[in-house]
Order: structure tokens, then sequence, then C-alpha cells
């Protein structure tokens, strides 16, 4: 008798910002300073609770009856704000060879991220996977970012797979809620800042501490699923 051997789910769908690439904290100081230039002081944790969400989500949870006001200035410090930083941005460990040892498995890895345009390039260049890549969504494809379920559902229809031939790892629980509200389980990593139980409670169905530790832990991870006969 032959044993079922593993095999990786069909569809990967993999966040960025501080799930591949150590970008968070980047992104908590750009902003702090972006509210700042329209008078607004903004505590960095209270942006780090919202990391994760799209720009505009951002601006609106953060900034409340001014949001109308600044959100446009806001939006475009930040960008330049991040902009400066690029040559901080790193690929975890165990980023790059996630992606690839999900590929030579046959899945298809698609990066589905809320990240702007101009953000994503930066990103794609730091990680350098694009040969592995299937497809890559990002905040331009859609009007409702995360936690909307719209990212998740563009990398489906991009990869041509149903949420039951899906999974999707992130790092905050807009990516669990995004990726529930689409059908999909969500794989969570601690890279991103936020801790077992949040994750746990939105939804996660298993938290890493990094994408290394998924890696090494790929073969018993629910990114492979076991044939039942």
């Amino acid at each position: 008798m032959v044993t079922p051997q593993p095999r990786t789910q069909p569809v990967v769908l993999l966040d960025v910002d501080g799930t591949l690439v150590d970008s968070n904290y980047l992104h908590v100081d750009a902003w702090v300073r972006a509210f700042a230039d329209v008078g607004m002081a903004v505590d960095a944790w209270r942006v780090h609770r919202a990391i994760g969400m799209g720009s505009t989500q951002l601006v609106d949870k953060l900034a409340g009856d001014d949001a109308d006001r600044v959100r446009e200035a806001v939006v475009d410090a930040h960008s330049s704000y991040y902009a400066e930083d690029t040559d901080r941005l790193r690929a975890f460990d165990g980023a790059r060879e996630l992606v690839r040892a999900l590929a030579d498995r046959g899945a298809r890895p698609v990066l589905a991220t809320s990240a702007a345009p101009d953000e994503l390039e930066r990103l794609r260049a730091v990680l350098d996977v694009e040969e592995e890549l299937h497809d890559v969504t990002g905040g331009g494809d859609v009007e409702s970012a995360k936690p909307e379920p719209d990212l998740v559902q563009v990398a489906l229809e991009a990869a041509d797979a149903a949420p039951d031939e899906a999974v999707f790892v992130g790092d905050t629980v807009w990516d669990v809620e995004a990726a529930g509200r689409a059908g999909v389980p969500c794989v969570a990593v601690r890279s991103g800042g936020i801790g077992d139980d949040e994750l746990t409670g939105a939804g996660a169905i298993a938290v890493y501490d990094d994408v290394a530790a998924l890696l090494a832990d790929l073969d018993a991870s629910p990114l492979v699923a076991r044939p039942t006969s």
C-alpha cells in the first residue's frame, strides 16, 4: 500500500507588509509624521493597531470627524515619508524560501496586499520572487481594501480558485477578517506585532512566529493538505 503524500494547497494567498517584508513599523513612523503635518498628534500604538487596513480606512479610523478634511494630505504625506525609508525594507528570513517552496510543490503563490501601486512595486523588488509568483494583487485592484474581502476575492479570481482551494497567510486581524469574509482560512504570523489571542480570536486557524517558522513546519501546517484516501 502506498502512503498518500502531503500536497500543498493549490493556492496560497500571501500578505506582504508585516508578513513577508519587515515594514510595519516603518509604516507606523510614516503615518505618525503624516498626521503631525496636518496638526494631529496620533499615538504610534493607535497607528500600529490600524496597520493592515487600506490607507483610506486607516485615516478614517484614526482621524475621526476630521477624516474628510485631512485624508488626502495625510495619505500623500505617508507615501512620501514611507518612500524615504525604502532602503530600510527587508524581506523576513524565510520569506523568499517559503514562496519558492510553495511554487516547487506546485502551489500557486499569489501576493494579496493592500499596498498602493508605488509601495507594491518597492515591496516586490525587495522580495525578488517574481518567477515563483502566480499573480500579484494590490490595493489598486479594488475599491475597498482590508478588512473588506474584496482583495482576497480578486486574488482568488486571479488564481482561478474557489475559497476552499486556498489559504491566506497574514499578520493582522484585518488580514484574518478579510480572509474569513471571503471564506478562506487564514494562517497568521506574529511578525506584524499582533499577539496570538487577537489573531485566533479573529479566526486564524494557526499562528506562527514568522514565515521562517511556518516554512520549518510546512509539512505539518495548514498550507499542506493531506489526501483522505
